[in-house]
């Protein structure tokens, strides 16, 4: 409870000054108190604090940064636990490894790593943690109830998004705790990257592995965040960052599965710069559907189209209903100065945060399921990058991306069918008022005797071409070809009726 409590005082006050002028001292001691606090709850609680440490939306960034540290600090249990539930899965530990090392590597939330030798080879060896299954149910049970709780004395705002976040807490804690899931998901990803360069995904040694252990071969490497060691190596840092952000987006953008998990104990470097991927436990998944639609929206930040980035995020569900469009394109607009490099005007920033705070809906985004691992993954990348302090600029990884792997087309598609059918919808309700026209004039045959027909077809049109040329108006500004398209062919509408007419 003073925990939650104290969190509640600060989250309101960094809302309320955005982050500045704050005393950092007081958000730092609260932050090392609710680190402490995860530690000592156990193993779920830890997990749930690494979902927490990419959650901009919920916590204060003093408290991200603090609970970031969660992703290395996790206590080991003793080898002497864990070494029945090899033996239970495999058979004697002497018959299956030629040689264990009793040492942890890393202790994770739900598993443990140890080093060994297998038929002369290196191999490590992942086991799920004494007890865990009976920790992980108890533990999501009282979550249930805690969290909404400490919500209302927080926030009664973030209810919607603390619950949809435990809700896929729950989901991936499930599935972690399965080797059986993650060797496919290893196996899956290193199938769908083993064409990119300098990547480099270990092997799964199926018939040393099972629901409990996962087996795979021994792939050392320099942290990614050791930067001390990668220079002493003459790793070119600026081309690691830059290749970790590629690997990362070209699985997001090009694949339905992607590593959801990029913290710097799962990213390792080899002497040449080649990366090193471990830990396939958090996967996200992204159907076509949903991935083309985040593709438009890369595509409209790459080309700095405010308008087509909204339209975008509305189409993936990032925005809530009855938002402030003119608000939000102003806002993205501001973004897309600072992606590209561009100085942003404080004044200009200020005033947009004035009028935005004078409406009902400020900046109304919210965090749909499917992209809520998405965001952690790119959230822990800008951490490896904040890392290294190199000159970096994430658009132009973007757009390399976007151009190397022959995406823009299907993007560029999709892009046409939507301005498409928005552009045959305000067409329809043109035409749908010259039946009531043609109503009106059946309904006064004194005044239709008095109309020449060829005024009648002049009429319908004229009405027909200027719906046309109104919606080819619209869409002009957020997609120039259709828009184009419409003009000309509100022109082609008026020249036959005029060619009808005079006959």
């Amino acid at each position: 409870m003073p925990l939650v409590l104290a969190l509640k005082k600060d989250r309101r006050e960094w809302v309320r000054k955005q982050g500045k002028n704050v005393d950092l001292k007081r958000y730092q001691k609260n932050a090392r108190k609710a680190l402490k606090t995860f530690i000592s709850l156990g193993p779920v609680y830890v997990k749930l604090g690494q979902w927490l440490s990419s959650r901009a939306d919920i916590l204060p960034q003093p408290y991200l940064e603090e609970l970031a540290k969660l992703q290395d600090e996790v206590p080991a249990e003793p080898f002497d636990k864990v070494k029945p539930i090899i033996e239970k899965d495999l058979g004697p530990m002497n018959q299956n490894f030629d040689f264990v090392d009793t040492d942890v590597i890393s202790g994770a939330s739900l598993g443990q790593v140890y080093k060994a030798k297998l038929r002369g080879k290196d191999v490590i060896i992942k086991v799920r943690r004494p007890g865990i299954e009976k920790v992980v149910e108890e533990d999501i049970r009282v979550l249930k109830k805690i969290i909404p709780l400490a919500m209302k004395f927080v926030d009664p705002n973030l209810r919607y998004s603390a619950e949809a976040m435990l809700s896929q807490f729950i989901e991936t804690i499930h599935e972690e705790m399965d080797y059986r899931i993650e060797s496919q998901n290893l196996k899956s990803i290193k199938k769908n990257m083993q064409n990119f360069p300098k990547l480099i995904i270990p092997s799964v040694i199926d018939d040393r592995s099972t629901q409990n252990i996962l087996t795979m071969e021994y792939l050392p490497g320099i942290k990614i965040t050791n930067v001390k060691a990668l220079d002493e190596a003459g790793i070119d840092r600026e081309q690691l960052v830059v290749r970790a952000h590629k690997v990362f987006f070209t699985m997001l953008l090009k694949h339905e599965l992607f590593h959801a998990d990029p913290h710097p104990g799962n990213i390792a470097v080899t002497n040449d710069g080649s990366l090193i991927l471990y830990d396939f436990g958090m996967v996200g998944r992204l159907d076509a559907k949903t991935r083309l639609k985040l593709i438009r929206l890369y595509l409209a930040l790459v080309e700095r189209e405010p308008v087509r980035t909204v339209s975008a995020m509305d189409d993936l569900g990032m925005l809530m209903p009855g938002y402030d469009r003119n608000i939000i394109e102003k806002g993205i607009a501001l973004s897309i100065q600072a992606f590209h490099g561009t100085k942003v005007d404080r004044m200009e920033v200020r005033a947009l945060m004035d009028l935005a705070n004078k409406t009902m809906s400020r900046f109304p985004f919210k965090l749909p399921k499917h992209l809520a691992l998405y965001m952690r993954m790119a959230s822990i990348l800008e951490g490896v990058y904040l890392t290294h302090k190199v000159n970096f600029r994430f658009i132009n990884v973007l757009q390399n991306i976007l151009e190397e792997e022959n995406i823009i087309k299907d993007a560029y598609i999709e892009e046409l069918k939507i301005s498409f059918n928005r552009f045959v919808k305000s067409v329809d309700s043109a035409i749908a008022i010259v039946p009531e026209i043609r109503q009106f004039l059946e309904q006064n045959k004194n005044m239709q005797a008095n109309v020449p027909k060829s005024r009648t077809i002049l009429l319908s049109g004229s009405i027909l071409s200027a719906a046309t040329f109104v919606g080819s108006a619209i869409l002009y500004p957020t997609n120039y070809l259709v828009g184009e398209i419409g003009m000309i062919g509100s022109v082609v509408i008026m020249g036959i009726s005029i060619l009808l007419r005079d006959r």
